[in-house]
């Protein structure tokens, strides 16, 4: 699935993952996710709110991981499309998404065979965020 970046300010920058993939991938009844950072592992929470139309993740040490990989010297702080891949049961890895469709050393189409379109670029009403 392609999921996006989310800042709500400074330091505080977490995923947006998207009401269809919440429905596809995540089940009701997991507290948290294991998220496969490169090297690092890290477990995040999710909130209630995760499944009523705020689809997002943060914790201190994605932020800290998504401003030092992906945001550095980036002003605009528009969104970063990332892949999470399934890694696991509950678990996911992050990978870059690069604008001519590459992933993970395979050229085109999305991870997962979805497209952008079924990714965090859609809120509930069917709007572009």
């Amino acid at each position: 699935m392609v999921v996006k970046t989310q800042c709500k300010g400074r330091g505080i920058t977490g995923l947006h993952v998207g009401v269809n993939n919440v429905r596809r991938y995540f089940p009701k009844q997991i507290e948290a996710i294991e998220l496969q950072l490169d090297h690092l592992s890290i477990r995040c929470g999710l909130s209630p709110d995760f499944w009523q139309g705020q689809p997002e993740i943060f914790d201190p040490r994605l932020c800290a991981w998504l401003e030092n990989k992906h945001l550095h010297g980036k002003y605009d702080r528009s969104p970063v499309h990332l892949a999470m891949i399934p890694s696991g049961e509950n678990s996911f890895r992050l990978q870059t998404v690069h604008q001519n469709g590459q992933f993970n050393g395979h050229s085109g189409g999305q991870p997962n065979g979805h497209s952008q379109d079924d990714a965090a670029d859609k809120e509930p009403s069917g709007h572009a965020a």
